[in-house]
This record gives C-alpha cells, sequence and structure tokens, in this order.
C-alpha cells in the first residue's frame, strides 16, 4: 500500500510518499520540504504537498512530530502548530494514521536501516548489536533522544524528551556557559547547548570571557561561520559543542544501558565528517569508574538523507503490518 509520510521538526515539515509491503517500506518517494513558519498549520502544508506533486494524497499517514505524543492535543516544542488527532482523519482526508514523535521515528529508521547506512565514529568496528539497547541522539533546532531495544522476537523503538535533562558543565569553561544561560533561562537543559542554536550560547559565552563585544547573530551565519574556520571564535565554540555533545552521549549511553549509540539529526548529518577529528570521542569515554564500558561501545553516525521520513513509514508498517 500507498501512504503518505511527514517528519514535522520546529524549523521544516517533510513529506513523501511511502510503499508498505509485508510490514517492511520498500519504497520512500522523493521528499518536499516545506518552511513550517511559511504555513498556519500542518494541514495546510499536508495540502501544499499535494498541489507538490500534482497527485491525489493516499488516504493513509505517518506523522512524525517533534513533540511528546500525548494528550487530546499536542503542541510542538518549537513549532507553533497545534495538532488535534481526533481531528487527523478530517483535516487530511485519511482513513488511517500513525503518528509517533520525531526522534521515535529516527528510532525504527535505526532498525530499519541496512549496515550500509551507517558510517563508524569511534569506539570497537563492527555492525550494530542484533540484541540490547541502542541509544539514538540528534542534535537539530532541539536535541532528539531515543532508544532501540531489540530481542528475538523483534524490537521496540522508545521515544523520550531526553534532551530535556539538566545540562551538566564539565569544565570552568562550560561552567559559565551556564552561568550565562541561566541568566535566560531558570533551568539549563542539555538541549539549550547541544542543539543548533546552542552554538550561539557558546559563542556569546566564549566572548565574555575574551572581553570581546558580542555580536548576534543569525544561527545559520553563526555555523558557517564556525564551520567554515572564517571565524576563530566561531570555530572554538564548535570545538565547544562537539565536546558537549559527546559527554551527552556518553551520559544517555549510560542511563539507557545502550551497547551502542547512533548519531542522528539534521545537524548530526551536516557535522558528520568533523565529529571524528573533534574531541567528541574524548568525552564520550570520559566517565570516570565506567571509561573502560565506555570503550565497548560503538558509536556511529546515520547516513540514511531521510531517516524521519522513512521511521515514520517504518513505524506505520509495524502498527498495519498486514
Amino acid at each position: 500500500m500507498q501512504i503518505v509520510t511527514a517528519d514535522i521538526g520546529g524549523t521544516h515539515a517533510r513529506f513523501a510518499l511511502a510503499t508498505i509491503e509485508d510490514g517492511r517500506v520498500t519504497h520512500l518517494g522523493e521528499p518536499v520540504t516545506l518552511k513550517c513558519a511559511e504555513y498556519a498549520s500542518l494541514q495546510t502544508a499536508w495540502e501544499a504537498f499535494g498541489e507538490a506533486i500534482g497527485e491525489t494524497l493516499p488516504r493513509a499517514a505517518a506523522i512524525a512530530l517533534a513533540t511528546p505524543i500525548r494528550g487530546d492535543v499536542l503542541k510542538m516544542t518549537n513549532n507553533p502548530w497545534v495538532i488535534r488527532p481526533a481531528l487527523i482523519c478530517e483535516k487530511l482526508h485519511v482513513d488511517r494514521y500513525t503518528l509517533v514523535n520525531d526522534f521515535g521515528a529516527v528510532a525504527h529508521a535505526v532498525q530499519h536501516c541496512d549496515a550500509a547506512s551507517f558510517s563508524h565514529l569511534c569506539g570497537p568496528q563492527g555492525d550494530l548489536p542484533e540484541t540490547g539497547v541502542i541509544t539514538v541522539i540528534g542534535p537539530g533546532t532541539g536535541l532528539g533522544v531515543a532508544y532501540v531495544v531489540r530481542g528475538p522476537e523483534g524490537y521496540r523503538a522508545i521515544e523520550t524528551e531526553g534532551g530535556h535533562i539538566d545540562y551538566s558543565p564539565l569544565d570552568t569553561t562550560e561552567d559559565a556557559i551556564l552561568t550565562r544561560l541561566r541568566r535566560q533561562h531558570r533551568r539549563v537543559s542539555v538541549e539549550r547547548v547541544c542543539s543548533g542554536p546552542g552554538l550561539a550560547a557558546i559563542y556569546e559565552t566564549l566572548a565574555s570571557i575574551e572581553g570581546r563585544a558580542v555580536v548576534s547573530m543569525e544561527d545559520k551565519v553563526l555555523w558557517q561561520l564556525a564551520l567554515s574556520g572564517e571565524d576563530s571564535l566561531a570555530a572554538a565554540a564548535f570545538d565547544r559543542f562537539c565536546l558537549s555533545l559527546g559527554a551527552a552521549a556518553g551520559d544517555f549511553a549510560l542511563a539507557q544501558g545502550a551497547g551502542a549509540v547512533v548519531i542522528a539529526g539534521g545537524l548530526g548529518q551536516r557535522i558528520a565528517s568533523r565529529l571524528p577529528q573533534s574531541g567528541f570521542e574524548e568525552r564520550f569515554l570520559a566517565k570516570g569508574r565506567f571509561q573502560r564500558l565506555m570503550e565497548t561501545i560503538p558509536v556511529k553516525l546515520i547516513d540514511h538523507p531521510q531517516p524521519g521520513l522513512f521511521g515514520a513509514a517504518a513505524a506505520f508498517a509495524q502498527e498495519n503490518p498486514a
């Protein structure tokens, strides 16, 4: 059967057609990406997708949302759209649908992707373990966290809001980052640092430490400066970002009892080539008495171009195996 699969994040809404056969995704069509800020609701963006491909949309949907999938009203974490599950069939003209958290969808993708869809970052070489827990973490507009539990009778993809646990500094520079962020937020979560907007908080703190005037700029511009090396302070902020991301990934692996970690997210893909040369691995391993345990955990990057779309469709396939 054919379905519409959607991945709705804080900045972009992605749509594609997918084909489901025997409980698996056998084909994912060319995605259409829309800016959430240019549409009033999921419904209007959905209609724009149909117009873009010039087809009548299938009456089945898999929708990944950047928010917990709980309650009668779903409010996006970094997006003003409001979704009411009871009205989805009526507003989107579908007969059945699956709703999944955006990083729950990525966890489904981790389960269904083949070994060629992953590249090695650090730790032991080899494929992902066939049984046990795989932690999935990905920086983007926010910080997504999920995990996959694999067993002989199948798997479960567990979505979490792990990105909202407390940020934990490990040195005096990170103490300064925390102090600066506390002026803006009563409580500072790890997402405030390990996400796209987090680079600005790091950059502004480093500028303050050096006695420079703090220059505010769009996140996109700052990331370009950081990755190109045009701005040495932005490059230093990126190095610090990688340290914090490594520390967070190690914390989630310990908390979830993981045998492997997968880095995902739009930003995760963008910085993939830079992470192996960064301090990510150093901080991932730096868990005191548990460093030897951390050395046994492989860390991989998912290379699938649209894990959210693919994973949402896989979640639908799991719920509708026939």
